[in-house]
Order: structure tokens, then C-alpha cells, then sequence
């Protein structure tokens, strides 16, 4: 194989799109949620065309494209929907692949890779990964057991991070665990319980002063850019909100950067990838987490930045040159908006947070509210972080969808 993972072995993620032999080209994006939405409504902004599959309908891509629903293992159904795409790329970590791998013809480059979804899919298999291309990653164990399990916490010790190796994401599938009651019930809902397949990834806790992210844009010939470092603010293991760029030393920044960059070599990755790590008192940086495609921690980037992550993700996945990541203003703040009932989504707070003025909305679509769904964000450019993020955080504050 090659030294760089995005030359894979499946011999269909190595090959650059080919341009539409009339007209624009035609993008095919897995998955039907926000980050579909805004990577179509940025496909649009570019003349392209993009069509959408999801396995149930959805709100937030309906009017931006074609759309596909059907099963994930429905052969005909993702053979019409990858004809005449100029590539292929997905928008959730959630998509069982070997069908629409049989049936993508050889021309039509798949982005991010099988051989780097296999890598990142699986949360233990992604920590195994960093490992053994050196990446800094705290202490962890991969648990099948309840006996697995009490053995993890003598060794690494509580506080504990117990995840759910595949599905887990924005809170839903982790949970943090101070006592031994805590820990059995974490592993019962997570991995031993109905549902699971009987494994967990168990992480010490690790003292971090700060969490960061960095967005990196690669193209198949490993070109990449790089987006500011970000400081992301976490409740309840959801990101709540990001800073941009982070508060921290410029060696903490550089140091960010390149192993952000490290990360994405050491995957394969191909588009967006979006990398958190922790940063530590004494100023070392640990790998936490990887997304290979565009992430929340760089929604900001959509008004703060000259090219937005979305736009990127689709220039890399085209293979076509990457635009600048730089910042437009010297900050910007990023607010989630999350839901906080169960029932029908309503507009009637919208007038409110747009009355405010200098901050933009978006809202996602989603039909229904749940507790904790993310709903939508407010970001607010600035000329401090504590300026953009007093006016990000009254206007979502305002926001009950």
C-alpha cells in the first residue's frame, strides 16, 4: 500500500472525479441532515448539481436537489442514484457501504474512502489506529466484558469516558462514569444492554484545560488548507458552542495544526475532516476524536471564513483546487441551538433572534423538536471572541424552534 492512505486498496476511491461531459458536474451525498443541507445549499452556490439518499425522508435537504429514499441495501435504487454523479460523498459516519460499493462504477470516486471509513467507523478500531501511527491519544481500553470492564477501571482508574464504538455521537452513546454503579449502567446502555454488540470504548479521564478542533480540507493528491484553531465549548458531552480562533499560545496553535494534519494523512482522509483533541496544562495536545467529512466545530466558517468548510469538502471531493481558509473578521462565535421539548417545530421565535441584527441564523428543517436535537446554530463575527459570542449567545437564547 501506499505511504499515504487515501491511494486505497478498493481501487474506486483513488480516482479523481471526471468532469460532466456537459454542463455542471453532479454531486451524490449520503444522508439527508443539516450537514447535507448546508453542503447542497454550498453545491448550489457553485452551479452544481446534488442529489440526495437517505433511507426516510427528512426536512432538512427537501428542495435542494433530487432526492432518494429507499434502503441502504436497495441495489437498484443506489445504482439510479450514483448515475451520472461526478463523485460520491457522505455527510454521517452511519452508512453500511458494500452495497453502494458494488454497484459505483469505477470512474466515480468515493469520498471519504472505504479503507478510511473502516479506520474511523469504529471508534475502538479509530484509537488502534492513531496508536500505531504514533498519534498522542490518552489511556483507553476496549472492554467486551463486565469482568473487561472492572479490570479497565483499576487500571486507568475514575472518573471514566464509556462510548458506544459505533452511533455515538453529539452526547447520544457516551456517558461519563465517577463510580463503579455508574460504569455497569454506562456499559448496560451503551454496549452489554439490548441493542449493543457487548463492547464499549472505556477512556480515562483525561485534565484538559480546553477542548480544541481544527478543520483540515485534503484533496486525493494530499494538497490540504487548514482552518483556524478552534477552542469548542462542551455541555453534556455536546459541543455547545466554539470560539474562533482559540485563546491559547501560538506554539499550542501550530502544534494544533500539524497534528491535525498528521491525522488526516494517517486516515486517508479525502474532503473535510474535522479533528478534536485536548489540550493539557502543560500544553501537549491529545488526539480525541476524528470526523471525516464537515463537522459542527466548523459551522462558523460558513460566514467567518472566505471559503466555507462545505465548500471545500466539495472542491476536495472534485479533486479542483481549494479555496483560503482564512478569517474575515479577527473572531467569530458558533451557538448551537438545541431543542428543549418534544413536539412540532415552530418559527414563532425566529422574528425574535433576526431582530437582533448583526448574527445569522440558520435553522435545519427538522420537523420535530426533541430534547437536546440540534435544531440549528447563531454565529456572530466580531472583533473579539467575548463580543461575537455575547450576541451569538442572546440570539440563540431567543430561538425555541
Amino acid at each position: 500500500m501506499s505511504d499515504d492512505p487515501s491511494s486505497s486498496d478498493d481501487g474506486r476511491s483513488g480516482a479523481a472525479a471526471r468532469p460532466a461531459a456537459t454542463g455542471f458536474p453532479t454531486v451524490g451525498i449520503l444522508g439527508g441532515g443539516q450537514l447535507g443541507r448546508m453542503l447542497g445549499a454550498a453545491a448550489l452556490r457553485l452551479g452544481l448539481r446534488v442529489r440526495f439518499y437517505r433511507d426516510q425522508p427528512a426536512g432538512p435537504t427537501e428542495g435542494l436537489g433530487e432526492g432518494f429514499v429507499a434502503a441502504l441495501d436497495d441495489a437498484e435504487s443506489l445504482r439510479r442514484f450514483v448515475d451520472g454523479c461526478s463523485a460520491v460523498t457522505l455527510e454521517n459516519e452511519w452508512f453500511d457501504l458494500r452495497t453502494l460499493v458494488e454497484v459505483l462504477p469505477s470512474h466515480v470516486p468515493l469520498w471519504p474512502s472505504i479503507q478510511t471509513m473502516r479506520w474511523v467507523g469504529d471508534k475502538i478500531t479509530q484509537k488502534h489506529h492513531a496508536v500505531e501511527h504514533g498519534l498522542p491519544v490518552g489511556p483507553f481500553r476496549a472492554c467486551a466484558s463486565v469482568d473487561e470492564l472492572r479490570a479497565a477501571a483499576r487500571e486507568l482508574g475514575q472518573p471514566l469516558v464509556v462510548k458506544r464504538p459505533r452511533h455515538s455521537y453529539d452526547g447520544y452513546g457516551n456517558a461519563t462514569a465517577h463510580d463503579d454503579a455508574e460504569l455497569l449502567a454506562a456499559y448496560e446502555r451503551l454496549g452489554g444492554g439490548p441493542g449493543g454488540d457487548g463492547r464499549v470504548l472505556v477512556e480515562a479521564w483525561v485534565p484538559f484545560v480546553r477542548e480544541l478542533a481544527v478543520m483540515v480540507a485534503r484533496r486525493p493528491n494530499g494538497e490540504d488548507v487548514a482552518y483556524p484553531v478552534a477552542h469548542t465549548v462542551q455541555r453534556d458531552h455536546r459541543c455547545a458552542a466554539v470560539e474562533v480562533p482559540a485563546r491559547i499560545e501560538p506554539a499550542v496553535a501550530r502544534e494544533a495544526t500539524a497534528l491535525a494534519r498528521r491525522v488526516a494523512v494517517a486516515y486517508g482522509c479525502v474532503g473535510v475532516v474535522g479533528v478534536e483533541m485536548f489540550e493539557l496544562a502543560d500544553g501537549r495536545l491529545l488526539l480525541n476524536e476524528l470526523a471525516p467529512r464537515p463537522h459542527n466545530t466548523g459551522h462558523y466558517t460558513i460566514e467567518a471564513c472566505t471559503t466555507s468548510q462545505f465548500e471545500n469538502h466539495l472542491r476536495a471531493v472534485l479533486d479542483w483546487p481549494l479555496g483560503s481558509a482564512s478569517m474575515r473578521r479577527p473572531a467569530a462565535v458558533m451557538v448551537n441551538v438545541l431543542g428543549h421539548r418534544k413536539g412540532e417545530a415552530s418559527a414563532r421565535s425566529l422574528p425574535a433572534a433576526l431582530a437582533l441584527g448583526d448574527v445569522a441564523v440558520h435553522v435545519y428543517g427538522k420537523r420535530v423538536v426533541l430534547p437536546g436535537r440540534k435544531m440549528g446554530h447563531v454565529t456572530a463575527l466580531g472583533e473579539s471572541t467575548e463580543q461575537a459570542r455575547e450576541r451569538a449567545e442572546r440570539a440563540a437564547a431567543l430561538l425555541e424552534l
